[in-house]
């Protein structure tokens, strides 16, 4: 572990901003929220935030990307790969997001083998912080994602007038190579220690029970369809809960022909499971017509079948679907308590 003085990691974050190809992006004041924009200068990074609106999982899986084009010469078809392979430098990433970026590497490179993903992943540096505000809807400790010691290429935790840097990467001691820093003495060691203790301790929001046991919780309340309507009720199927969500990773792919008839491209967009069409297939069929299925299927996928397929569950307790869902329903937290509560009455 080595220890930089705050001034010397602005002078770092400048000198990224200056010379390195790669666009430099961290979390910023944008008026009552905060979000992972690119940084101009070392002074508009804030490190001390509860929560961001969007997770850094666009610059991983972009929002919209166009994969490929392609031309029409003499009944022949011409096609190009156009998906971007540039990385970002993302700088103050929190643990639960680093978590969930490890959750999609796993599903993206180890599985499913997508080199769209896998080429901006591995040239993009993730510079992790440890959070000193903890939002009211995070429960990040009892996912076990308060912490992490893998997925950085640095880990910077706030000391006062200096940062103690946990160095994750070759890639994270390379960008170290320029900046004057010094090796962490057992005092700081013990000190960023008993930072990450004391933090576990600061949620106001838990889960009532380990997390290993909600696929067993899951599995038993599938036909529960009293639970599932009537906590369902008031949803407006809008997806805003898959589009916060630092995990979700469900996306359409649509080829779109210009206007000549003889070129166009292959867009992937982001799609989410609690859109009524998300599940519509040939002929207009649509096997979760109804909203509470579809708000099932959601809980089920992030607590059992994730969990089944790729050994994560696959909430990480940020709370961004419980602060942006208009409706009041998305709270993951509280649908696994009240499920456990009903199945212990």
């Amino acid at each position: 572990m080595k220890v930089i003085d705050r001034s010397d990691l602005d002078a770092l974050i400048e000198e990224l901003i200056a010379s390195d190809p790669r666009d430099v992006v961290g979390v910023q004041e944008d008026g009552e929220q905060y979000v992972f924009d690119h940084l101009e200068s070392a002074d508009e990074l804030t490190l001390d935030y509860d929560l961001t609106a969007l997770s850094p999982k666009k610059y991983v899986m972009p929002q919209r990307e166009t994969l490929l084009t392609y031309d029409r010469t003499d009944d022949e078809y011409e096609m190009r790969a156009e998906a971007d392979p540039t990385g970002h430098i993302v700088v103050g990433v929190h643990p639960y997001d680093l978590a969930a970026i490890e959750h999609l590497d796993k599903i993206f490179i180890d599985t499913l083998q997508d080199e769209p993903y896998r080429r901006k992943r591995e040239n993009s540096v993730l510079i992790g912080v440890t959070m000193q505000d903890v939002a009211d809807n995070c429960f990040a400790a009892s996912m076990g994602t308060a912490t992490v010691d893998s997925g950085y290429d640095l880990m910077v935790t706030d000391l006062g007038d200096t940062f103690a840097v946990d160095i994750g990467t070759f890639e994270g001691d390379r960008l170290l190579e320029s900046t004057k820093t010094r090796n962490a003495t057992a005092e700081e060691i013990e000190r960023v220690a008993e930072i990450e203790a004391d933090l576990k301790d600061g949620f106001d929001r838990e889960l009532a029970f380990p997390p290993a046991e909600l696929p067993t919780l899951l599995e038993a309340s599938y036909d529960d369809m009293d639970f599932w309507e009537d906590y369902a009720e008031q949803c407006l199927s809008c997806g805003t809960c898959n589009v916060v969500c630092p995990t979700c990773f469900c996306f359409s792919v649509d080829m779109v022909r210009d206007l000549d008839g003889d070129s166009g491209r292959q867009e992937r967009r982001w799609d989410g499971c609690l859109l009524e069409d998300f599940a519509t297939v040939a002929q207009g069929e649509n096997f979760r017509e109804e909203v509470a299925q579809r708000h099932r299927h959601r809980f089920m996928r992030k607590g059992w079948y994730i969990y089944e397929r790729y050994g994560d569950v696959a909430c990480v307790g940020c709370g961004r679907c419980t602060r942006h869902c208009v409706a009041d329903v998305a709270d993951p937290c509280e649908v696994y308590n009240e499920l456990r509560e009903a199945q212990h009455a």
